[in-house]
Formats: structure tokens, C-alpha cells, sequence
């Protein structure tokens, strides 16, 4: 499976990117918001973008994202029955990833609905299947914090469940370090949290 692609913005436009990679260029799909990063890097310059690969019988299609959040946030849209790459790059293009947190967290029916191709029994779909995976605690520290440290925050998270730690012990672990100091780097806060643990 391919992580992410680096390479030269070769084209670019609101539905999709080509990356050039060694001479090879790679398309994929993208939403206004991933469009809105690689436009400010400016295209024939260097950017890198995280990868889903959907690969059916009839096509191999590659899906790209400025930031791991939105990737997972993209993940966790397709795995609600109803829902497609299509209508998962709708609902991102249309709202951030913390306004589409907030909008799960605060059972938002409307926000979704007001997607093109999302109707009232998938907006609700969404909301029930999503809101046990999508913490508003969470949000709650993207929005005090800011999106880089929430990034940051989101990977140690990630490494410290890995190693076996529970997800609740290294939320509060996390949370108080970064309240402290939100310049904390993944690896800084890992080991700091270990430390708490």
C-alpha cells in the first residue's frame, strides 16, 4: 500500500493533483481543502501528499490529502454504508477537518446535509456511526491548541496506543502535557508522556 507521494506539483486544479515522481506522475483525487495547500505551495514546487488507493475492477484510482487528519477523517467517512470516495471528498471539501469533528460531536445533521449528494438518512448515518469514533474531547483540544499541534498530538496518541498504553490514560497524558507547552514535538511528548504512564 502507498503511505504518501512526494514529488513536483505537476498540474493542479480543484478535483485532482499530479504529482512528479522521478518521471513518473501520479494523479489523485483531492478536496478544496488539500487543493488550498498545494496551491499556496505553488505549482513545479515540492509537496507531498498522503495516499488512499481504491482499486476496483474497472479502475485503479489514487486519493490524496495534505494531512494524515484528513486522510482518517476521509477513512472513517467511507466506512459508513452509504457513503463513497466521492461523497467522502464532498463532505471534506465542503468543511474542514474540525468543523467535520465538531459537526459528528454536536450531532450536526444539518451541516452534512448541506453537502451535495448527502440526503437526511445519510447525514444521520453519519453522525450515529461516527460519533463513538470521534471524540469531542479531542476536538475540544484542536480548537485550544491549533492544527499543527493537533497533528502532534494526534501521532502520539497513535505511537503510545501502539505501544500498548489505554486510549483514555494517554488522552490525559497528551492533554496535560500540551496545555502546558504546545510546542511539544511528537517524539518530546511520547517520551514525556511515558514518564507519566
Amino acid at each position: 500500500m502507498i503511505d504518501y507521494i512526494k514529488g513536483t506539483i505537476a498540474e493542479l486544479n480543484p478535483a485532482y493533483a499530479v504529482l512528479d515522481n522521478h518521471g513518473m506522475g501520479y494523479m489523485m483525487n483531492i478536496s478544496l481543502s488539500t487543493y488550498d495547500v498545494l496551491n499556496r505551495v505553488g505549482q513545479g514546487e515540492i509537496a507531498m501528499l498522503y495516499v488512499y488507493e481504491a482499486i476496483r475492477e474497472d479502475a485503479h484510482l489514487l486519493y490524496g490529502f495534505a494531512t494524515k487528519r484528513e486522510r482518517e477523517s476521509f477513512l472513517l467517512l467511507i466506512s459508513v454504508s452509504g457513503v463513497g470516495p466521492n461523497i467522502a471528498r464532498m463532505v471534506l471539501s465542503s468543511m474542514s477537518v474540525d468543523e467535520f469533528s465538531q459537526a459528528i460531536a454536536s450531532n450536526n445533521v444539518a451541516m452534512f446535509k448541506s453537502v451535495k449528494g448527502v440526503g437526511g438518512k445519510t447525514a444521520q448515518r453519519i453522525i450515529v456511526d461516527l460519533k463513538d469514533k470521534i471524540k469531542p474531547t479531542d476536538n475540544t483540544l484542536l480548537q485550544q491548541t491549533g492544527h499543527s499541534v493537533g497533528e502532534a498530538y494526534d501521532e502520539a496518541l497513535a505511537a503510545l496506543v501502539m505501544l500498548g498504553f489505554t486510549q483514555q490514560a494517554s488522552q490525559k497524558a497528551l492533554k496535560s502535557l500540551f496545555s502546558k507547552n504546545s510546542a511539544l514535538s511528537v517524539e518530546e511528548a511520547i517520551k514525556q508522556a511515558l514518564k507519566m504512564m
